[in-house]
């Protein structure tokens, strides 16, 4: 398979696919696999057909990028953990019950992948051996966004930061990305009333410490 040839590769591949091609390039770069649903997708892919697992991915790479880039805050290494998602999705498809739930479990391996990565930075720079990363607003605003709503955001990523990994997840998930509190809980692989309980808390906390910058000086 073309993209797993190199890591190197795979990331430029993975800029390709993120960014430009639209919809209709894909499909007409892959052929009739572009056409099949997911589910027939992951049984040819089981069976070894690396066209079928390469039209997944094109399919996908996208939604596993921007959810990466989401729940980080910036784009850091998020091609890296992509890249390793597709890897582990690839050797692990037997273990995927529903076909018709790729793109959820992919999102679930996208998600474990990025709460190690966050559990490391943060231990790191509790253990002053590491820098916070920066919060790379043009990664994550729309270009629409006023200076208001991205000055917002930023602040908002900033508490985020210092949350525990699960809390800040569960959060972005569900306010930033519009998860659905059963997909939050699917994605972060507990069940709904940890979930619910993960978001409250980081609710909680950025209520008690957002400070509104429409707020005057008193």
């Amino acid at each position: 398979m073309e993209w797993m040839s190199q890591k190197s590769d795979g990331r430029a591949r993975l800029r390709l696919v993120g960014g430009t091609a639209t919809p209709r390039a894909r499909r007409r770069a892959l052929g009739p696999a572009a056409e099949l649903e997911d589910a027939q997708l992951v049984a040819l892919a089981r069976d070894g057909h690396r066209e079928a697992f390469e039209a997944l991915y094109r399919r996908h790479v996208g939604f596993a990028l921007n959810l990466a880039v989401r729940i980080q805050g910036n784009a850091t290494d998020v091609e890296d953990v992509v890249h390793d998602a597709f890897i582990r999705a690839q050797h692990r498809m037997a273990e995927l019950r529903d076909a018709e739930l790729f793109r959820s479990w992919l999102g679930s391996i996208v998600v474990r992948l990025v709460r190690t990565r966050l559990r490391r930075r943060r231990l790191m720079t509790v253990l002053g051996m590491g820098q916070a990363e920066p919060v790379e607003l043009d990664a994550i605003a729309s270009g629409e966004a006023s200076p208001e709503a991205r000055a917002q955001l930023a602040q908002i990523y900033a508490l985020l930061r210092t949350l525990p990994s699960d809390e800040r997840i569960a959060w972005t998930l569900r306010h930033v990305e519009n998860h659905r509190l059963e997909a939050v809980a699917e994605l972060t692989e507990c069940s709904l009333a940890t979930a619910k309980r993960r978001i409250l808390r980081a609710q909680r906390f950025l209520t008690a410490h957002f400070v509104s910058p429409y707020a005057e000086d008193t």
